[in-house]
Protein backbone atom coordinates (compact mmCIF):
# COMPACT_ATOMS: atom_id res chain seq x y z
CA UNK A 1 0.00 0.00 0.00
CA UNK A 2 1.17 3.37 -0.53
CA UNK A 3 1.61 6.26 2.41
CA UNK A 4 -1.57 7.95 0.36
CA UNK A 5 -3.89 4.77 0.76
CA UNK A 6 -2.90 4.80 4.60
CA UNK A 7 -3.60 7.93 5.19
CA UNK A 8 -6.92 7.62 3.66
CA UNK A 9 -7.51 4.31 5.26
CA UNK A 10 -6.85 6.52 9.00
CA UNK A 11 -9.39 8.56 8.18
CA UNK A 12 -12.45 6.11 7.65
CA UNK A 13 -10.87 3.89 10.45
CA UNK A 14 -11.31 7.18 12.24
CA UNK A 15 -14.34 8.33 11.68
CA UNK A 16 -16.15 4.62 12.61
CA UNK A 17 -14.37 4.87 15.73
CA UNK A 18 -16.12 8.27 16.48
CA UNK A 19 -19.42 6.76 15.31
CA UNK A 20 -19.03 4.47 18.42
CA UNK A 21 -19.28 5.32 22.17
CA UNK A 22 -16.47 4.25 23.85
CA UNK A 23 -16.80 5.97 27.57
CA UNK A 24 -13.77 4.16 29.94
CA UNK A 25 -14.68 0.94 30.75
CA UNK A 26 -17.23 0.78 27.92
CA UNK A 27 -14.98 -0.11 25.26
CA UNK A 28 -15.77 -3.67 23.96
CA UNK A 29 -17.39 -2.34 20.58
CA UNK A 30 -14.29 -0.32 19.65
CA UNK A 31 -12.20 -3.02 20.66
CA UNK A 32 -14.35 -5.57 18.18
CA UNK A 33 -13.76 -2.86 15.60
CA UNK A 34 -9.94 -2.52 16.04
CA UNK A 35 -9.43 -6.29 16.26
CA UNK A 36 -11.54 -6.83 13.24
CA UNK A 37 -9.45 -3.92 10.91
CA UNK A 38 -6.57 -5.66 12.08
CA UNK A 39 -7.89 -9.04 10.92
CA UNK A 40 -9.14 -7.74 7.80
CA UNK A 41 -5.09 -6.43 7.38
CA UNK A 42 -3.52 -9.89 7.26
CA UNK A 43 -2.87 -9.40 11.02
CA UNK A 44 -3.80 -12.00 14.05
CA UNK A 45 -4.89 -9.72 16.58
CA UNK A 46 -4.95 -10.47 20.65
CA UNK A 47 -7.64 -9.53 22.91
CA UNK A 48 -7.30 -8.70 26.98
CA UNK A 49 -10.31 -7.12 28.21
CA UNK A 50 -10.81 -4.02 25.91
CA UNK A 51 -7.04 -4.13 25.25
CA UNK A 52 -6.14 -5.51 21.85
CA UNK A 53 -2.91 -5.99 20.07
CA UNK A 54 -0.83 -7.42 17.38
CA UNK A 55 2.95 -7.94 16.97
CA UNK A 56 4.88 -7.53 13.80
CA UNK A 57 5.33 -10.70 11.32
CA UNK A 58 8.89 -11.97 11.57
CA UNK A 59 9.30 -10.96 15.56
CA UNK A 60 12.84 -11.92 16.54
CA UNK A 61 13.57 -12.41 20.39
CA UNK A 62 17.13 -11.42 19.70
CA UNK A 63 15.76 -7.42 18.15
CA UNK A 64 14.42 -5.17 20.21
CA UNK A 65 11.08 -3.88 20.27
CA UNK A 66 9.18 -0.56 19.48
CA UNK A 67 5.45 -0.90 21.13
CA UNK A 68 3.22 1.72 19.28
CA UNK A 69 0.71 2.50 21.96
CA UNK A 70 -2.43 4.82 22.05
CA UNK A 71 -5.89 4.31 23.70
CA UNK A 72 -9.25 4.24 22.56
CA UNK A 73 -11.37 5.18 25.44
CA UNK A 74 -13.16 8.91 25.86
CA UNK A 75 -14.29 11.09 28.68
CA UNK A 76 -17.82 11.73 28.82
CA UNK A 77 -19.24 14.36 26.58
CA UNK A 78 -19.61 17.67 28.47
CA UNK A 79 -23.09 19.51 27.87
CA UNK A 80 -21.60 22.60 25.94
CA UNK A 81 -21.91 19.98 22.47
CA UNK A 82 -23.26 21.70 19.72
CA UNK A 83 -22.96 19.10 17.13
CA UNK A 84 -23.66 14.92 17.96
CA UNK A 85 -20.20 14.03 19.58
CA UNK A 86 -20.73 10.53 17.64
CA UNK A 87 -21.45 12.27 14.34
CA UNK A 88 -18.14 11.84 12.29
CA UNK A 89 -19.11 15.13 10.11
CA UNK A 90 -16.36 16.81 8.13
CA UNK A 91 -16.37 20.74 7.31
CA UNK A 92 -14.16 22.59 6.21
CA UNK A 93 -10.72 20.48 6.80
CA UNK A 94 -11.70 19.50 9.84
CA UNK A 95 -13.16 16.00 11.67
CA UNK A 96 -15.45 16.66 14.26
CA UNK A 97 -16.14 14.25 16.75
CA UNK A 98 -15.72 12.90 20.72
CA UNK A 99 -12.28 11.29 20.56
CA UNK A 100 -11.23 12.61 17.39
CA UNK A 101 -8.01 14.78 18.92
CA UNK A 102 -7.97 13.11 22.02
CA UNK A 103 -6.79 10.37 21.35
CA UNK A 104 -8.36 8.59 17.84
CA UNK A 105 -6.54 10.82 15.43
CA UNK A 106 -3.00 9.18 16.87
CA UNK A 107 -4.42 5.80 17.54
CA UNK A 108 -5.37 5.39 13.50
CA UNK A 109 -2.24 7.05 12.82
CA UNK A 110 0.23 4.50 14.79
CA UNK A 111 -2.27 1.71 13.62
CA UNK A 112 -1.23 2.32 10.09
CA UNK A 113 2.14 3.42 10.19
CA UNK A 114 2.10 -0.35 12.01
CA UNK A 115 0.80 -1.93 8.82
CA UNK A 116 2.72 0.18 7.02
CA UNK A 117 6.34 -1.11 8.58
CA UNK A 118 4.73 -4.79 8.88
CA UNK A 119 5.70 -6.81 5.59
CA UNK A 120 9.23 -4.35 5.60
CA UNK A 121 12.61 -5.10 6.85
CA UNK A 122 13.64 -3.17 9.53
CA UNK A 123 16.23 -3.56 12.74
CA UNK A 124 13.92 -4.28 15.31
CA UNK A 125 9.94 -5.64 16.46
CA UNK A 126 7.21 -3.57 16.54
CA UNK A 127 4.03 -4.02 18.49
CA UNK A 128 0.90 -2.05 18.14
CA UNK A 129 -1.55 -1.89 21.25
CA UNK A 130 -4.83 0.23 21.38
CA UNK A 131 -5.77 -0.20 24.53
CA UNK A 132 -8.51 1.27 27.49
CA UNK A 133 -9.27 2.98 30.57
CA UNK A 134 -6.47 5.71 30.02
CA UNK A 135 -9.06 8.36 30.58
CA UNK A 136 -9.07 7.27 34.07
CA UNK A 137 -6.07 5.38 34.64
CA UNK A 138 -7.76 2.31 35.08
CA UNK A 139 -5.93 -1.24 35.92
CA UNK A 140 -7.92 -3.26 32.83
CA UNK A 141 -6.01 -0.37 30.56
CA UNK A 142 -2.15 -0.30 29.33
CA UNK A 143 -0.83 -1.88 32.91
CA UNK A 144 -3.06 -5.24 31.99
CA UNK A 145 -1.82 -5.33 28.83
CA UNK A 146 1.41 -4.72 29.30
CA UNK A 147 1.92 -8.39 31.32
CA UNK A 148 0.51 -10.06 28.10
CA UNK A 149 3.47 -8.44 25.34
CA UNK A 150 6.70 -9.47 24.71
CA UNK A 151 9.60 -7.13 26.31
CA UNK A 152 9.61 -3.74 24.98
CA UNK A 153 12.61 -1.92 24.98
CA UNK A 154 10.94 1.78 23.62
CA UNK A 155 7.47 3.07 24.04
CA UNK A 156 5.85 5.53 21.66
CA UNK A 157 2.89 6.62 23.26
CA UNK A 158 0.05 8.61 21.23
CA UNK A 159 -1.35 11.72 22.06
CA UNK A 160 -2.07 15.24 20.64
CA UNK A 161 1.02 16.77 21.00
CA UNK A 162 1.54 18.60 17.93
CA UNK A 163 3.79 15.87 16.07
CA UNK A 164 6.23 17.17 18.60
CA UNK A 165 8.22 14.74 21.17
CA UNK A 166 7.73 15.20 24.86
CA UNK A 167 10.44 13.33 26.14
CA UNK A 168 9.38 13.79 29.81
CA UNK A 169 5.99 14.10 31.42
CA UNK A 170 4.94 14.79 34.82
CA UNK A 171 3.74 12.45 36.74
CA UNK A 172 0.10 12.74 39.32
CA UNK A 173 -0.50 12.53 43.19
CA UNK A 174 -4.09 12.73 44.08
CA UNK A 175 -4.73 13.33 48.35
CA UNK A 176 -7.33 13.21 50.07
CA UNK A 177 -6.90 15.32 52.92
CA UNK A 178 -9.49 15.39 56.23
CA UNK A 179 -8.98 18.05 58.69
CA UNK A 180 -11.04 17.06 61.94
CA UNK A 181 -12.69 19.28 64.31
CA UNK A 182 -15.16 19.25 67.07
CA UNK A 183 -19.07 20.21 66.33
CA UNK A 184 -21.00 22.95 68.01
CA UNK A 185 -23.71 25.19 67.67
CA UNK A 186 -22.66 28.21 65.15
CA UNK A 187 -24.56 30.98 67.25
CA UNK A 188 -22.60 30.27 70.64
CA UNK A 189 -18.88 30.30 71.08
CA UNK A 190 -18.33 26.53 70.83
CA UNK A 191 -16.70 23.62 69.07
CA UNK A 192 -13.66 23.20 66.86
CA UNK A 193 -13.88 24.31 63.00
CA UNK A 194 -12.87 21.92 60.59
CA UNK A 195 -13.38 23.96 57.80
CA UNK A 196 -10.98 27.18 59.20
CA UNK A 197 -8.21 24.46 60.13
CA UNK A 198 -8.91 23.21 56.17
CA UNK A 199 -8.36 26.59 54.89
CA UNK A 200 -5.41 27.21 57.21
CA UNK A 201 -3.26 24.03 55.55
CA UNK A 202 -5.12 25.26 52.03
CA UNK A 203 -3.21 28.33 52.34
CA UNK A 204 -0.04 26.78 53.41
CA UNK A 205 -0.51 24.44 49.86
CA UNK A 206 -1.09 27.30 47.91
CA UNK A 207 2.42 28.72 49.43
CA UNK A 208 4.09 25.17 49.34
CA UNK A 209 7.26 24.95 46.99
CA UNK A 210 9.86 22.15 46.70
CA UNK A 211 13.66 23.14 46.07
CA UNK A 212 14.37 20.44 43.07
CA UNK A 213 13.23 22.11 39.50
CA UNK A 214 13.17 20.06 36.69
CA UNK A 215 14.41 21.84 33.33
CA UNK A 216 12.41 20.31 31.26
CA UNK A 217 9.14 19.90 33.67
CA UNK A 218 9.51 22.66 36.01
CA UNK A 219 8.60 22.91 39.66
CA UNK A 220 6.43 20.21 41.63
CA UNK A 221 2.46 21.75 41.48
CA UNK A 222 -0.12 21.39 43.99
CA UNK A 223 -3.38 22.68 43.46
CA UNK A 224 -6.72 22.34 45.40
CA UNK A 225 -9.43 21.42 42.98
CA UNK A 226 -12.28 20.10 45.73
CA UNK A 227 -13.65 21.08 49.34
CA UNK A 228 -16.64 19.82 51.28
CA UNK A 229 -17.88 20.49 54.74
CA UNK A 230 -20.86 21.09 56.86
CA UNK A 231 -24.22 19.89 57.16
CA UNK A 232 -26.10 22.88 58.07
CA UNK A 233 -25.65 26.65 58.62
CA UNK A 234 -26.04 26.51 62.40
CA UNK A 235 -23.64 24.00 63.10
CA UNK A 236 -19.62 24.12 63.43
CA UNK A 237 -18.50 21.45 61.14
CA UNK A 238 -16.66 18.85 62.94
CA UNK A 239 -15.04 17.31 59.51
CA UNK A 240 -13.65 18.89 56.22
CA UNK A 241 -12.36 17.40 53.13
CA UNK A 242 -10.68 17.94 50.43
CA UNK A 243 -8.73 17.30 48.33
CA UNK A 244 -4.90 17.66 46.28
CA UNK A 245 -3.79 17.64 42.60
CA UNK A 246 0.16 16.92 42.73
CA UNK A 247 1.90 16.67 39.35
CA UNK A 248 5.41 15.81 39.99
CA UNK A 249 8.86 16.10 38.28
CA UNK A 250 11.30 13.51 37.94
CA UNK A 251 13.46 14.68 41.34
CA UNK A 252 10.85 13.27 43.39
CA UNK A 253 8.53 10.04 44.10
CA UNK A 254 5.24 10.05 44.47
CA UNK A 255 5.65 8.44 47.59
CA UNK A 256 8.71 10.64 49.37
CA UNK A 257 6.75 13.40 48.35
CA UNK A 258 3.14 12.56 49.67
CA UNK A 259 5.47 12.33 53.39
CA UNK A 260 6.72 15.57 53.10
CA UNK A 261 3.61 17.42 52.25
CA UNK A 262 1.80 15.10 55.07
CA UNK A 263 4.54 16.61 57.14
CA UNK A 264 3.16 20.33 56.65
CA UNK A 265 -0.41 19.73 56.98
CA UNK A 266 -2.67 19.34 60.01
CA UNK A 267 -4.98 16.93 58.35
CA UNK A 268 -5.34 13.46 57.58
CA UNK A 269 -3.31 13.06 54.46
CA UNK A 270 -3.96 9.94 52.42
CA UNK A 271 -2.20 9.15 48.78
CA UNK A 272 -4.79 7.60 46.31
CA UNK A 273 -2.55 6.00 44.47
CA UNK A 274 1.82 6.15 44.48
CA UNK A 275 1.48 4.41 40.79
CA UNK A 276 1.29 7.63 38.07
CA UNK A 277 4.96 8.96 38.67
CA UNK A 278 7.08 10.90 36.42
CA UNK A 279 8.39 9.76 33.45
CA UNK A 280 11.34 10.76 30.67
CA UNK A 281 13.93 9.22 28.17
CA UNK A 282 17.48 9.94 27.57
CA UNK A 283 18.13 13.15 25.22
CA UNK A 284 20.59 11.08 23.81
CA UNK A 285 18.54 7.83 22.60
CA UNK A 286 18.69 7.29 19.15
CA UNK A 287 15.01 8.46 18.79
CA UNK A 288 15.18 11.52 20.55
CA UNK A 289 18.49 12.61 18.29
CA UNK A 290 16.39 11.62 15.29
CA UNK A 291 13.29 13.39 16.33
CA UNK A 292 15.43 16.78 16.74
CA UNK A 293 17.56 16.20 13.35
CA UNK A 294 13.68 16.25 11.60
CA UNK A 295 13.49 19.39 13.56
CA UNK A 296 10.62 18.40 15.92
CA UNK A 297 10.31 20.51 19.16
CA UNK A 298 11.36 17.92 22.06
CA UNK A 299 9.68 19.55 25.84
CA UNK A 300 8.19 18.41 28.91
CA UNK A 301 5.05 17.59 29.70
CA UNK A 302 2.39 18.59 32.15
CA UNK A 303 -0.44 16.22 31.36
CA UNK A 304 -0.22 12.90 32.25
CA UNK A 305 -0.65 9.59 29.80
CA UNK A 306 -0.39 5.66 29.83
CA UNK A 307 3.35 6.50 29.92
CA UNK A 308 3.30 6.53 34.21
CA UNK A 309 2.97 2.87 33.73
CA UNK A 310 5.43 1.76 31.36
CA UNK A 311 8.38 0.56 33.08
CA UNK A 312 10.72 1.16 30.10
CA UNK A 313 11.80 4.12 28.22
CA UNK A 314 9.39 5.96 26.31
CA UNK A 315 8.37 9.47 24.29
CA UNK A 316 4.88 10.89 24.24
CA UNK A 317 4.25 12.29 20.56
CA UNK A 318 0.83 12.47 17.84
CA UNK A 319 -1.56 14.53 15.62
CA UNK A 320 -3.68 17.01 17.31
CA UNK A 321 -3.38 19.70 20.20
CA UNK A 322 -3.58 18.67 24.05
CA UNK A 323 -6.10 22.13 24.43
CA UNK A 324 -9.05 20.74 22.65
CA UNK A 325 -8.49 17.79 24.47
CA UNK A 326 -11.83 16.86 27.11
CA UNK A 327 -13.74 19.97 24.93
CA UNK A 328 -16.94 20.72 23.36
CA UNK A 329 -17.10 20.30 19.44
CA UNK A 330 -14.01 18.57 19.73
CA UNK A 331 -11.59 18.11 15.85
CA UNK A 332 -8.90 17.01 14.42
CA UNK A 333 -7.69 18.34 11.09
CA UNK A 334 -7.51 16.46 8.08
CA UNK A 335 -3.95 17.60 7.35
CA UNK A 336 -2.96 16.68 10.90
CA UNK A 337 -3.95 13.18 10.54
CA UNK A 338 -1.55 12.84 7.15
CA UNK A 339 1.37 14.75 8.59
CA UNK A 340 0.73 12.23 11.66
CA UNK A 341 1.71 9.19 9.63
CA UNK A 342 4.30 10.74 7.41
CA UNK A 343 6.01 12.13 10.56
CA UNK A 344 6.18 8.90 12.49
CA UNK A 345 7.09 6.56 9.47
CA UNK A 346 9.72 9.05 8.57
CA UNK A 347 10.77 8.61 12.81
CA UNK A 348 11.19 4.96 12.54
CA UNK A 349 12.46 4.47 8.72
CA UNK A 350 16.05 3.25 8.90
CA UNK A 351 16.14 3.40 13.07
CA UNK A 352 18.16 1.66 15.26
CA UNK A 353 18.26 1.07 18.82
CA UNK A 354 19.53 -1.19 21.70
CA UNK A 355 18.19 -4.06 23.00
CA UNK A 356 18.02 -3.33 27.14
Amino acid sequence: MTLQEHQQRALAHLQQLIAIPSFSREEDKTAALLADILTKSGVQPKRIKNNVWAVGEDFDEGKPTILLNSHHDTVRQVASWKKNPFDPVIEMGKLNGLGSNDAGAALVCLLETFLYFNNRERSYNLVFLASAEEEISGRDGVELALKELPPVDLGIVGEPTGMNMAVAEKGLMVLDCTASGKSGHAARDEGENALYKAVEDIGKIRLMQFEKISPLLGPVKLTVTQIEAGTQHNVVPDTCRYVVDVRTNEYYDNEVLHGLIAKELKAKVEARSYRLNSSGIDLQHPIVKKAAGMGLDLYGSPTLSDQALMPFETIKMGPGKSERSHTANEYILLEELDRGIEIYIDLLTDLTIDKK
